[in-house]
Order: structure tokens, then C-alpha cells, then sequence
């Protein structure tokens, strides 16, 4: 399958396989049948032969550092420390073997099934989207019956049984169930959560031996019962015990195997791009934080790749002046030294048999290039809140304290736990086997009893899928969240309530990718709630015409010169309250009044409700979709009735960059909305309206850029700080490189 299939390669899974044996080849023949002594040129060789030059008889060659093999054989067998590293490494390849072997009838199994039971050609199989596959798969489902327990297939039935313990795995990272922050001594509360650590939380529950599930679908009947819910918690906690002990025996093995690993996998990527250690990535941690319910992998790939230049670009704007000025003078005395080494290698290249002098270069220019990553752009203007709520885009989900303080260097840390260097990934992973066995046995095991309620609780049987987590069907009744829109919708409560709009967020996104999805009453109720709210707070937004004309100079603002037309559409949205605080002239010559995000996203998701028209009037009416793009490619039809197949699948597969663009919208929106009834209104700043929002009769008259708007009482214009140029050079560089948002008046300001 693609990127787009949740299937992945049998070649992907077995790599590590192979990888292993290799590993402990390659290790055992350099620990044993390498002569270093010659190697070093630490013992003379002399090669005597009646054609050899006298002048290479001290050359040493590679073939005369390397033992003979009986030789070399003969050291494997003397040592039983050997033998005995041989023969666990033995047992583990064995079962990974069997692992392989079973992976690869599955594998063929599925394969067989896409192209006899789905129809899909053999040719085609790497080309199909997931949309595809899912329509197909509903559709045999009404033919042949395949799942006998239910008539018909759904789409939450699909991503049910595919996500079912993912879905477990995100409901507890929620509700901070899962004990992954530390408070360690100097350090302070710290997110830790290897791949290590996650194999035995989902040995422990899931599948390893004394699990709470009995097989692949079903949770032990015994855990769906209050009554011995404290003998439950105490078995579970001998199960973490046995394991966090066993984790602690092969600790050894396991942190010799992670040295080795990470050895022979990034050295060659260090001295080939030394800066690729100052790179992010989305920590494990994050994606089980950022991730949707009911989100199949490869659309959490799309959107965290989709955020991830600006969040690149909101870490890299916190810079320190001093530790800039370290690293110039740094990559300076480096570089003057290598370029000696340079020029007096060219002038006499017998210089390069000079002992370490090849170490020497390569050493000066790894150090230039990790000195050169800590300097910041100088021509490169940083706004901190208007990244941050550009990452909010994306990410879709941000606690609330992050609002108003995207300059802080606490918000910062926070968000470099869910995107960290990848150095720091390295020594997670290295230190994992250290940490696990205590993490599992001095905190796990302490919140057994939680585990078992939370199971017990949060488990519920469906007909034809099995045991899921109840927070994976988006039941707005059941674990919505009153600050969340769902006020009035909802009987959860506090315990029952997932975190951070989750259930609301996930119920969106589901529903925008599956648009012909049919949701429960309760979740149509919310919906249908959410869009008359989207279309009364339209009526005091900006045209949809006025934010793409505001395209290019927002794309501009955010640095983002390679935008495609959703992501400039997303860029209007977030820059026009920066442009209408700023009393820049509309294209009619009249001042703008301010507006919100929420205003401008409503202004725009509005739009979308016209896809009940024809799709042709709709694409030349606003310029957003396609023009072969048809209604039902947006949440916002009318009904859900079921469209011609193909023309859904082209819709699609032209459709899906407008679909996440939409997706984001809805999370600025619903976030808007959600500080709005959480905490009240701010009287500046950009997260919310300083002002009531418009007329709706004022509003249509700037839509058509009539006259009618010259008699409406328009405000001040207040002017943006970012717009004056400074005369001391310095100081502009100093505001850049610290990363903080400066005073009113100043250069780079936002």
C-alpha cells in the first residue's frame, strides 16, 4: 500500500530483522578476528617474497590486520562470555524469525484479499488512496456480508477495528493516565516516553502474557466487573512487577544493543550532515498527545508533516544573543584553522600523512557546522504568537496557557517536549533500557487500580467490532466538554470529559474525512450546532474575496514563500486580524475594521456551506476548490446522501489539501471559541477581538464594496509596530536574534 494505506510493506517490518543479524555479525568479527596491534601499526609487518618491492615490505594491508578464520574461530569458542551473548542473540533472532515468517502470511493474506475479494489489480496496489479501499471495502460488506453480526460497514467500524488499541493508547496519554512525566531533581518535570517504554505499556495491556485482553477484540470479561476491582489491581501490579524485573535483568543486553544500533546508524549521517542532530522531530510523546481519535497513521503523518515547518520556525525563533556571539566566534577560530589545513594540503599534499591530521579536518568541520546551526537568520523577521497560532493550525490541539504567552521560554520547553532535537531522541533511546524497568516498577505499578477502572469504565462492546474505548466513538453525551461547545449537549462528567476538546476536535476531523459518514444524533446535534454558530459569526467577518486577496502579503508575514493555495488561504485567515489591527486600506481605499481569527475562519468555513449549490458556481463564486471538486468533499452538505462512487473518489483525491486546510480552520475556530468561554474577553492582542465584531448589514456592504460601508462609523486605525524601520542596526539584529516580541514601536515587531 502507499502512504495513504494503514497496511504497511512486509520488506518495512523485516528490516530490523536483518539489521540485527548483521549488527551482531559485524560485531562479533570486530571484537575477535581483528588484529589491532597491526591495524595501529603498533607491531611491524614484513612481507618477504622474492617479487615483492623492498619498499612496500612494512606496508600494512587490510588482509594483515584480519585473522585467519581458524584463528578467529578459536577466540569465539575460548570465551564464554561470547558464547553466551551468541546464544541470547541466537534465541532473540529465532523469534524475531518466526515474528518475520508469520508477519509475511499476513501479509500475503491481505495482499490476496485487495486483489480477489476488493478487485484491485496487482499493478495498482501501490497506488490505491485509503478513500478507495474503504469505499470498496464498504461496498463487498453489502454484497457478500462479511461481517455476519451487522448488515452494513461503517467507516467508524473500519477505523474501529484497525485503531482499537491506539485509540486506548491516546484516551490514556489524555487523561494523563499513562505515568510519562517525571519531576526529576534540576531538570523539573520532564515528558519521557521511548519506544522501549511504549512496547511494555502495550505488552502490560494489550497483548503480552497476563494482559487485560484475552485476544484481539475482546477485553477479559473479569475486567468489566466493579466487584473485584482491588484483586484486579493487584494482579496487574504482580504482571508490571515480573515485567519491570525482566526489563531490569536484560538491561544489560538490551542498552549494549541500543549502543551498537545507534552507532552503526548515525555515524555516517553525523559525519556526513553534523547538523542533522540539531534537527526535530515529533516526539513519541506528541504524536499520542496530538493525535486525533479514530486517526489512522498516515493521516497523523500528513498533518504533523503538514506543521512542521512552522513549528520549526517557532522553536528557532527563541535565540540567545550571547550564545550567537559564542558561535561566530566559534565557527571563526575553526574555520581559520581549516582553511590553514586546506591550503597547506594543496600546496604539498604530503601533508595528509600527517598523523591525525585527516582527524583534525574532519573534527574542525563538524564543529563549524554545529556552530553555524546555533546562528540565527539575520534578515528574518520572528513573530512568536502568530507562529505559535500558525502551528495551532496544524497541530490542532494547545493548552490554554500557551495564549498571550508564545514568547515565553516556559511555553517553548513545553512545546519541545512534543517536537525535540534529535539528539535528544538518541539519548532517550539509549537511556531507555536504564529507566524502564524503574519507570514500570516505582510508577506504573502504583496506577493499577487507575488502569483498572479506566478500563472497566471506559469500555464499551460493539456489535460486529468488539470491545473498543468509548472515547473512540465521539460521543459528545458521553465525554464532551461544556467549554467546548457542548454545553447543553453534555452529561459528562469532570472524570468522564476528555481533555483539551478532544472529543469535539476528533468528532470534526473524522467527519471532514469522511464526509459521507453518518454520525449518531447526538454528534449530528453538534454539528448542526456548530455550523449556525459558524454562520452567525460569518455575518462579522471578512469576505472570503478580501482574505484571498490578502494572500500573498500574509504568506509573506510568515515567511512561507513556497504556500500552496490552501495553505495561503490558512495564512489569510491568521494574518488578516494582524492587517486589520494594523488600519492598512482595504482595496477599496476604506480602513478595515479589526476582526478576530475566528471571525475570518468562520468567514471562510461559511463559504463551504454553499457546496449544497452546483460545484461549478461554487468554485468561480469563491476561487477556493476546484473546479471539479464536488459538494460532498466538505462537512457541510446539506445532506448525506451517497454520491456517484468515482466522482467521490476523484473529489478525494483533488479535495484532500482543502480538506486539511478546512480541518484547521475548525480547530482556530473551536480554540476562539473555547478561550472566549473559558476565560473573559482580553482587551488586546491577537488571540482575541478588541472590539464587538460588525454589522451584518455593514459587513455585506464591504463584501460588495459598495457605498454603504462610507456611512458606517469606522474606528481609529491603530498602526503595526512592524512597519517602521530602525536606525540602529544593532539593536534590530539584538531584537531578532533574542526571540522575544519587542515593545510597541520597535522594528520586528509583530
Amino acid at each position: 500500500m502507499s502512504s495513504c494505506s494503514t497496511t504497511k510493506s512486509p520488506f518495512s517490518c523485516s528490516h530490523r530483522f536483518s539489521q540485527f543479524l548483521f549488527v551482531v555479525t559485524f560485531t562479533t568479527f570486530l571484537v575477535n578476528c581483528v588484529e589491532y596491534d597491526v591495524l595501529f601499526a603498533n607491531r611491524a609487518v614484513n612481507h618477504t617474497g622474492p617479487s615483492q618491492n623492498p619498499l612496500d615490505r612494512n606496508k600494512v594491508t587490510l588482509p594483515d590486520a584480519i585473522l585467519p578464520s581458524q584463528q578467529c574461530t578459536q577466540r569465539i569458542q575460548d570465551s564464554s562470555w561470547i558464547i553466551f551473548l551468541l546464544i541470547m542473540a541466537a534465541i532473540f533472532w529465532i523469534y524475531r524469525l518466526v515474528k518475520v515468517f508469520c508477519n509475511l502470511l499476513s501479509y500475503w493474506e491481505i495482499r490476496q484479499f485487495y486483489i480477489k475479494a476488493l478487485k484491485i489489480r496487482k499493478d495498482e496496489l501501490c497506488n490505491f488512496t485509503w478513500q478507495e479501499v474503504q469505499d470498496r471495502l464498504i461496498s463487498l460488506q453489502r454484497e457478500q456480508q462479511m461481517c455476519i453480526h451487522k448488515k452494513e460497514l461503517t467507516e467508524l467500524d473500519i477505523y474501529h477495528r484497525i485503531l482499537r488499541f491506539k485509540n486506548y493508547m491516546v484516551a490514556m496519554i489524555n487523561k494523563s493516565l499513562l505515568p510519562v512525566q517525571l519531576q526529576l531533581p534540576l531538570l523539573g518535570n520532564v515528558i519521557f516516553l521511548t519506544q522501549g517504554l511504549k512496547y511494555n505499556f502495550e505488552l502490560i495491556l494489550f497483548w503480552g502474557p497476563g494482559s487485560l485482553f484475552q485476544n484481539k477484540w475482546n477485553l477479559h470479561p473479569k475486567y468489566k466487573r466493579s466487584g473485584n476491582r482491588l484483586e484486579l489491581a493487584q494482579q496487574l501490579s504482580r504482571v508490571i512487577l515480573l515485567i519491570g524485573l525482566a526489563n531490569l535483568l536484560l538491561c544489560p543486553f538490551i542498552l549494549v544493543w541500543q549502543v551498537l544500533y545507534a552507532f552503526f546508524s548515525y555515524t555516517e549521517v553525523i559525519r556526513r550532515e553534523p547538523g542533522s542532530l540539531g534537527a526535530r522531530r515529533w516526539s513519541l510523546y506528541g504524536r499520542l498527545y496530538l493525535r486525533h481519535f479514530n486517526e489512522l497513521d498516515h493521516e497523523l503523518h500528513g498533518r504533523l508533516g503538514r506543521g512542521y515547518k512552522p513549528t520549526s520556525k517557532y522553536m528557532n525563533s527563541f535565540t540567545s544573543p550571547l550564545l550567537t556571539v559564542f558561535a561566530k566566534n566559534i565557527a571563526f577560530f575553526s574555520g581559520s584553522v581549516l582553511a590553514v589545513l586546506i591550503a597547506l594540503t594543496i600546496y604539498d599534499e604530503d601533508v595528509l600523512t600527517v598523523q591525525h591530521i585527516l582527524t583534525a579536518i574532519t573534527v574542525l568541520g563538524v564543529v563549524i557546522t554545529i556552530a553555524r546551526s546555533f546562528i540565527p537568520d539575520e534578515h528574518m523577521v520572528w513573530c512568536p504568537e502568530q507562529l505559535l497560532q500558525c502551528v495551532l493550525a496544524h497541530i490542532h490541539y494547545m493548552p490554554d496557557h500557551w495564549r498571550g504567552h508564545a514568547n515565553k521560554s516556559e511555553t517553548r520547553d513545553e512545546v519541545a517536549q512534543l517536537f525535540q532535537y534529535k539528539a535528544v531522541f538518541i539519548l532517550e533511546e539509549l537511556l531507555s533500557p536504564i529507566v524502564t524497568p524503574f519507570i514500570l516498577i516505582f510508577h506504573l505499578r502504583n496506577k493499577s487500580l487507575e488502569i483498572i477502572d479506566f478500563f472497566r469504565n471506559f469500555t464499551v462492546e460493539v456489535v460486529g467490532v468488539g470491545d473498543i474505548c468509548s472515547f473512540a466513538q465521539m460521543d459528545i453525551r458521553r465525554h464532551g466538554n461544556p467549554t467546548w461547545m457542548s454545553e447543553g449537549q453534555t452529561e459528562a462528567s469532570i472524570y468522564q470529559q476528555a481533555e483539551n476538546g478532544k472529543t469535539e476536535l476528533s468528532l470534526m476531523h473524522f467527519t471532514i474525512q469522511n464526509p459521507r459518514w453518518q454520525p449518531p444524533q447526538e454528534s449530528s446535534l453538534f454539528i448542526s450546532h456548530l455550523k449556525g454558530k459558524v454562520q452567525h459569526d460569518a455575518q462579522g467577518g471578512p469576505s472570503t474575496q478580501l482574505l484571498l486577496s490578502e494572500a500573498p502579503l500574509c504568506t509573506s508575514l510568515q515567511s512561507n514563500e513556497s504556500a500552496t493555495g490552501p495553505e495561503n488561504l490558512l495564512a489569510s485567515v491568521l494574518a488578516h486580524p494582524i492587517l486589520t489591527a494594523s488600519g492598512l486600506q482595504g482595496r477599496d481605499r476604506r480602513f478595515i475594521p479589526p476582526s478576530t481569527a475566528a471571525s475570518a475562519a468562520a468567514s471562510v468555513l461559511a463559504s463551504l456551506s454553499s457546496s449544497q449549490l452546483p460545484h461549478t458556481s461554487r468554485s468561480h463564486a469563491h476561487g477556493l476548490l476546484p473546479s471539479s471538486v464536488h459538494s460532498e468533499a466538505t462537512m457541510y452538505h446539506s445532506d448525506h446522501t451517497i454520491p456517484n462512487s468515482d466522482s467521490h473518489i476523484r473529489s478525494n483525491a483533488l479535495n484532500s489539501e482543502f480538506a486539511s486546510a478546512e480541518m484547521s480552520l475548525h480547530a482556530i475556530y473551536m480554540h476562539e471559541l473555547h478561550q472566549q468561554s473559558s476565560h473573559p474577553p482580553r482587551t488586546s492582542g491577537q488571540w482575541q477581538n478588541s472590539m464587538p465584531m460588525r454589522d451584518p448589514h455593514t459587513s455585506t456592504g464591504l463584501q460588495a464594496h459598495s457605498g454603504h460601508g462610507s456611512s458606517t462609523s469606522l474606528p481609529t486605525p491603530v498602526h503595526l509596530g512592524g512597519w517602521k524601520e530602525e536606525e540602529e542596526e544593532d539593536e534590530a539584529d539584538q531584537e531578532i536574534n533574542s526571540g522575544s516580541t519587542p515593545k510597541p514601536g520597535t522594528g520586528s515587531s509583530c
